[in-house]
């Protein structure tokens, strides 16, 4: 599948992935973000220089589980973007 197809997978609550990637295990989610707001833990405050609880407005972003077993945000490439490979884990 495309790119805009498989987006739309991970909206739904799919796992998505690539054929190409060549990292195992390695998979994209949709976040849906905290548009209300959560409390701000010890780190986030500090690295945001606000008080601890207070409340951090998170938008929707893509997460990847990464072949090192991590999880970190995800941009795709333009790579990525243009692939017709992309796959939902079943």
């Amino acid at each position: 599948m495309n790119f805009g197809q498989a987006i739309e997978n991970a909206k739904q609550g799919e796992k998505i992935f690539r054929l190409g990637w060549n990292g195992k295990g390695m998979f994209v989610v949709y976040q849906k973000g905290y548009p209300q707001g959560i409390p701000s833990n010890k780190q986030t405050a500090e690295a945001w220089g606000h008080n601890e609880g207070d409340l951090f407005k998170v938008e929707p972003y893509l997460q990847i589980k990464n072949a090192q077993g991590s999880h970190s945000m995800w941009v795709p490439s333009i790579g990525d973007i243009l692939a017709e490979d992309w796959e939902v884990i079943k």
